[in-house]
């Protein structure tokens, strides 16, 4: 007897909603009391790394005007040394509103911490319903799994995921007309867009897949359908960021010369930093060169830009073999060309990646290695930065940044090729009542 969507989904989401509470505690054990003038907690330095406790959550109370309150980057700028001022962040607009509102009434980074738990949650449990309803138990990899513990409130990723399966969601809904859907979730891409930079990845894959007609038999190409999710898209995110380029241009503008200035630096995690950087330099220069920068600066772009060519392109060849355009799978595979060269891999872009391997069918083992080289630098890094302050012997941290950093990247290449040729993972027949479609058992192309 199979068990009903129902049934699954509120499993994910219970289960979910265990393991963010989990990943609350952890957090918590670096926040309060006792506080400073600030509202910082006195023992955070101390403790966020050694104990693996850290989340840009409560660093970010303080220095980014979170702390006194200040509308994000209406007053601010960046100075000619690269630091922000007044209430500009260093991410999208709609994160630093979010960051604003989980800072109204709170007077210590401890109270930050929790009104932004409360406020991130509701999207993790949106994504474990929504990846139930698509993948079936399969999205218990997003309830069960150490990533949501570790992640789930380092930083402000929780939205944004949420919005990007939502658009994938959107796709499934087979009743609405295909420029429709496409329509809607270009929508909801330019609003993720908005929060961190990622989802915009999607929006040329859905373009082509409007394109080429889906997956209905009688698809036909529809070129004003893929300008319409182009139009939308690209309206989209400038109808929310033009208020904030109005009331505050330089605030606004800051927080794009941020990130492009950034260094991949030890922060970063990045095969940058461990694998040019000792040609380079060496591990125990921790200032980086010149020239490592302005190469890095060069490479990043580049390599980037090629692998979505070439993710492209495969999902072109994919279409003219089986007559769908792979569009989940392709935007996948751009993914992870994305986290392996730009020049900053954060422990939390796994929360981005990990509903890829739910919704495609990615062989289980492949998800195990990712899984464990991403615990591996989940701590190792932290435990990293606590040894080169002198807290811990640095042996086991190092090694298992290495396996993380170089672990992960191997199997971002795999992945890139697998996310590009498997089918999705969608157990149920489409209802009159659900509106999901299940992946057709004779051909297994529709995406």
């Amino acid at each position: 007897m199979r068990t009903s969507s129902g049934t699954v989904s509120l499993v994910a989401v219970l289960a979910c909603a265990v393991m963010m509470w989990f990943g609350y505690l952890n957090k918590a054990r670096c926040a309060g009391p006792t506080f400073d003038a600030e509202g910082r907690t006195l023992r955070f330095e101390d403790i966020k790394d050694v104990d693996v406790c850290y989340s840009d959550i409560q660093q970010l109370w303080i220095g980014r005007g979170i702390n006194l309150h200040v509308f994000p980057f209406v007053d601010g700028g960046i100075t000619s040394s690269g630091a922000l001022t007044g209430g500009t962040v260093e991410y999208p607009v709609l994160s630093g509103v979010l960051m604003w509102i989980g800072a109204i009434g709170a007077h210590t980074d401890a109270e930050f911490l929790l009104q932004s738990a409360l406020l991130l949650a509701p999207f993790g449990l949106v994504t474990a319903w929504l990846l139930a309803r698509m993948a079936g138990w399969a999205a218990l990899l997003w309830s069960l799994t150490p990533p949501l513990v570790l992640y789930a409130f380092l930083n402000w990723d929780l939205p944004v995921v949420a919005v990007t399966v939502t658009a994938a969601a959107v796709l499934t809904i087979e009743r609405w007309p295909l420029r429709t859907r496409g329509v809607v979730a270009a929508v909801l891409l330019g609003v993720g867009f908005c929060l961190k930079l990622y989802p915009g990845i999607f929006v040329l894959p859905l373009m082509a897949y409007v394109l080429t007609g889906g997956s209905s038999p009688d698809r036909k190409r529809d070129v004003p359908g893929a300008l319409a999710v182009a139009g939308t898209a690209a309206a989209t995110v400038a109808a929310i960021n033009l208020p904030f380029a109005i009331l505050g241009y330089e605030g606004w503008r800051a927080s794009f010369a941020f990130q492009q200035n950034r260094e991949a630096d030890g922060t970063s995690n990045s095969i940058w930093y461990w694998g040019l950087r000792p040609l380079m330099g060496g591990y125990q220069e921790y200032e980086n060169t010149p020239q490592y920068n302005e190469l890095v600066a060069q490479l990043s772009p580049t390599l980037i830009a090629l692998s979505f060519a070439l993710a492209l392109w495969l999902g072109w060849r994919r279409y003219f073999r089986d007559g769908v355009y792979p569009w989940l799978g392709t935007g996948a595979a751009m993914l992870c060309g994305f986290m392996l060269f730009h020049k900053v891999h954060s422990p939390q872009y796994t929360l981005w990646l990990l509903p890829m391997l739910i919704l495609l069918r990615v062989p289980w083992g492949l998800v195990a290695a990712y899984l464990l080289a991403d615990l591996a630098i989940g701590i190792g890094i932290f435990r990293w930065f606590a040894a080169t302050a002198g807290e811990t012997d640095m042996a086991l941290p190092l090694t298992l940044v290495h396996i993380g950093v170089w672990g992960r990247a191997v199997l971002l290449v795999v992945l890139f090729f697998v996310f590009l040729r498997v089918p999705p993972r969608t157990p149920w027949q489409q209802t009159e009542r659900t509106g999901y479609a299940r992946r057709p058992t004779t051909t297994g192309r529709a995406q």
